[in-house]
């Protein structure tokens, strides 16, 4: 290895630990960010060095995700929709996100009461713009029902 490519695959491997000191990443993501300023190649082999060495982890990356786009009111589908364009294998995904798990009802509940309040919808009119609301948030519609029938 010549002291270019030496140099270079340290400014790689100083620039995912930059990115990665911030919050984590996943595999993919740090691909792409990396490879806009470096040969591809050697990014792959940087990052795989990392994710040997344990400092990248995917699991991490979807499990932090998960609980911060849950903190912030986001339901399974959307976060789902999110983690796929990411590059986070489906499998992955399903482990860390129970779509059918009771909190996701709960949770559409208390985002559409932070946003509408506790009373029920006045009309159908109401009731069709929380609907969509709850929706582009990322529930279900078997959640977004639930929500109104626990009001």
């Amino acid at each position: 290895m010549s002291a270019d490519a030496a140099q270079l695959a340290k400014d790689i491997r100083r620039s995912a630990m930059d990115l990665l000191a911030r919050r984590e990443h996943g595999f993919t993501e740090l691909t792409r960010k990396l490879a806009g300023r470096f040969p591809q190649e050697l990014v792959i082999e940087a990052l795989i060095r990392l994710r040997e060495e344990r400092l990248q982890s995917d699991d991490r990356f979807v499990e932090s995700y998960v609980y911060s786009r849950q903190q912030r009111g986001y339901g399974p589908v959307r976060i789902k929709s999110e983690l796929f364009q990411k590059g986070i294998d489906s499998e992955l995904i399903g482990q860390y996100l129970l779509e059918q798990d009771d909190h996701w009802d709960e949770l559409a509940k208390e985002v559409k009461e932070r946003k509408f309040g506790a009373s029920a919808p006045r009309d159908n009119k109401e009731r069709a713009r929380q609907t969509r609301f709850l929706a582009q948030r990322g529930f279900s519609m078997s959640q977004i029902y639930s929500s109104f029938s626990s009001s």
